[in-house]
């Protein structure tokens, strides 16, 4: 079993930054792949970026703007945010699946976290 934990949400001005964190526990996560999705009131959830030992990837819409880190010894993961516009804000999840292959549905995931807020006011 494992357990996610996000941190690091809040409201942030329009062109700001965050940096979510997400501190697994429960298993050794380097074989994991890791992702972040977001749920804005309304819609899908949506997929933000996902990271697997030796590579990462992040959706087109936060492409330049997001970057996924991971610290394997610390079993966390972080979601920089730069540049955040009002279409970003959402709750915001982690995400873990094994094995660590990268994928973009959420239904691939099998491990998910409570989700951290995120508010960017324009």
């Amino acid at each position: 079993q494992v357990q996610l934990v996000e941190s690091g949400g809040g409201l942030v001005q329009a062109g700001g930054s965050l940096t979510l964190s997400c501190a697994a526990s429960g298993r050794t996560l380097s074989s994991y792949a890791m992702a972040w999705f977001r749920q804005a009131p309304g819609k899908e959830r949506e997929f933000v970026a996902a990271i697997r030992s030796g590579g990462a990837t992040t959706a087109d819409s936060v492409k330049g703007r997001f970057a996924i880190s991971r610290d394997n010894a610390k079993s966390t993961v972080y979601l920089q945010m730069n540049s955040l516009k009002p279409e970003d804000a959402a709750l915001y999840y982690c995400a873990a699946k094994w094995p660590g292959i990268i994928a973009t549905s959420p239904g691939a995931y099998t491990y998910w976290g409570q989700g951290t807020q995120v508010t960017v006011s324009s």
